[in-house]
């Protein structure tokens, strides 16, 4: 999908994903002291937002217009001074470079590209981290077409966590995380569960400066 079918399909929804963070940033990074962030692919918000209301300075990137204007607003409804503490930023993940080294915290969650975009974005983020910082990638599992429910249904852009570490060979990040884990997916009528999707899950860090 370009730009104007994101722009499309986040205008015909009231919110497209829903307005709590996701469960694995906050199982991951709830212990985290609060520095600079990076939501790349950051959509209408959510993950920032639950970033700055616990005090990280986040960059929220997306490069659907129309979806960073739903997360200024959910934001101004948001926690206190959560708003004043996300920079809104229209720009495509496979391309912006971050500034080196200027994030503790770089969140890439459902970012699905074919390979060569993936990868791009994963060298981007991890550009961008700062000595001592996570970086963080989940996604929908390429298990998920035949194990699991929901999520893209192109197995060109969906990825392991080994894609993940391949995309990231020789980067100088240790590996804290890398795994397959599963989520319960609501029924679509809000009445019981769909079923459990699979998701791949990467958590690494940047070693300290010596």
């Amino acid at each position: 999908m370009d730009r104007q079918d994101w722009d499309a399909r986040y205008r015909a929804a009231e919110l497209l994903w829903g307005a709590e963070p996701n469960r694995r940033l906050v199982r991951e990074c709830a212990d985290l002291p609060p520095g600079r962030a990076l939501d790349l692919a950051a959509g209408e918000g959510r993950n920032a937002i639950w970033l700055a209301g616990r005090g990280w300075q986040v960059t929220a990137l997306d490069f659907s217009a129309v979806a960073l204007e739903r997360g200024r607003a959910l934001a101004a409804a948001g926690p206190p001074g959560a708003a004043d503490r996300i920079t809104w930023t229209v720009a495509d993940a496979r391309t912006a470079a971050p500034v080196p080294g200027g994030y503790d915290l770089v969140l890439l969650a459902y970012l699905h590209l074919p390979a060569a975009g993936r990868r791009a974005a994963l060298r981007h983020a991890a550009d961008g981290l700062a000595p001592g910082g996570t970086l963080l990638v989940i996604g929908h599992d390429s298990t998920n077409l035949a194990e699991g429910v929901g999520g893209p249904q192109d197995p060109a852009v969906l990825f392991t966590p080994d894609d993940v570490l391949a995309d990231l060979a020789g980067v100088g990040l240790t590996t804290v995380r890398a795994e397959r884990v599963h989520r319960t997916v609501p029924a679509p009528d809000g009445h019981g569960t769909a079923g459990r999707a699979v998701d791949a899950l990467v958590r690494m860090r940047r070693p300290d400066t010596p």
